[in-house]
């Protein structure tokens, strides 16, 4: 984790950079503006991976001396094919068609329909077919 903090804030480092150069050379405050927040936003994901990465052990990509079959063996759990994301894609839209032309009828069924689809998401493996038998 420590690699990913460093590019990280390295990153936040040169747009706050960029937002007081742009700032003094074109005094324009929408783009000084974007900068700023980029570089904060970026310190902020840097900031986390940092604090991650003092509380957890080195990992084979953070050590200079490790091997590649360091980092062999389980990498997680990869979930099986799923329509979830599918459906909660085309719920998102439906909110996002619903918002652009101020629909409140079609923001409550789009509320619903994604309601549905985070469910469906998060409880995919405790009911069906891929429910984990204990």
């Amino acid at each position: 984790m420590k690699v990913e903090a460093l590019i990280f804030n390295i990153i936040g480092v040169f747009c706050i950079v960029a937002a007081i150069v742009y700032g003094v050379w074109s005094r324009e405050p929408i783009g000084t503006t974007a900068l700023a927040l980029s570089g904060g936003l970026t310190g902020l994901i840097g900031g986390f991976f940092w604090f991650v990465s003092r509380r957890i052990d080195a990992r084979p990509e953070d050590r200079k001396d490790a091997e590649i079959a360091d980092g062999a063996g389980e990498l997680g759990f990869f979930p099986p094919a799923s329509y979830w994301p599918f459906g909660l894609a085309l719920a998102t839209a439906l909110m996002g068609l619903a918002l652009a032309f101020w629909y409140y009828w079609l923001m409550l069924i789009a509320v619903a329909a994604i309601v549905v689809t985070v469910a469906g998401l998060l409880f995919e493996y405790y009911v069906g077919q891929n429910a984990q038998q204990s």
